[in-house]
């Protein structure tokens, strides 16, 4: 189906449909509900979302290259081999979302929950995680070199099994860090 450059309004909700091959791209989506949906291959480029919700969905294949999510809601969404070029998230609630090896390098997360959600393996190089909630949040492997990581709850990140190569953190969070390295620290 060609939702190209389609306006979606609040109240308009999709359960539990399945969409193959769609062109979202461009579409404004302003308060829709997809509730336990399946997308495989569809192409979110350029589309803009606020308020909406996703929760529960299957993203599979998925394109999302300059998409822009403002305080939508993607809880307990899981995501397998999409690509995520430049994608803008600013507040919402990601809470368990399984985004385990994506590739979000480049992309902005700002003030996002994302409580309790699978990151392992997840890139987030030369990108921006400010701001967020990743309280209980799956790190191991995680890459976040050269990232802004400003304000983020990171008390679930082992820096021994997370990369952080050039990461720009606060100083709140590098106390954090180096108490979970095991490091004691003195005045004099």
């Amino acid at each position: 189906m060609d939702w190209n450059g389609r306006e979606i309004q609040a109240g308009e909700t999709f359960e539990g449909r399945v969409f193959v091959a769609d062109d979202m791209t461009e579409v404004i989506d302003r308060g829709a509900s997809f509730l336990g949906c399946t997308f495989r291959d569809v192409r979110f480029n350029a589309s803009a979302h606020e308020e909406a919700e996703f929760t529960g969905c299957t993203f599979v294949n998925c394109d999302f290259f300059d998409a822009t999510f403002e305080r939508c809601r993607f809880a307990g969404s899981r995501f397998e081999a999409c690509h995520y070029g430049l994608i803008r998230a600013e507040g919402g609630d990601w809470s368990s979302v399984d985004l385990a090896k994506a590739d979000l390098s480049g992309c902005s997360l700002r003030g996002v929950r994302l409580r309790e959600a699978e990151l392992g393996g997840a890139r987030f190089v030369d990108g921006a995680v400010r701001d967020c909630d990743l309280s209980g949040a799956r790190l191991d492997r995680a890459v976040f070199d050269n990232c802004d990581l400003r304000g983020s709850d990171l008390s679930a990140m082992d820096p021994r099994s997370t990369r952080l190569n050039g990461a720009v953190i606060d100083p709140r969070q590098a106390m954090e860090l180096a108490g979970a390295l095991g490091l004691r620290i003195r005045d004099h």
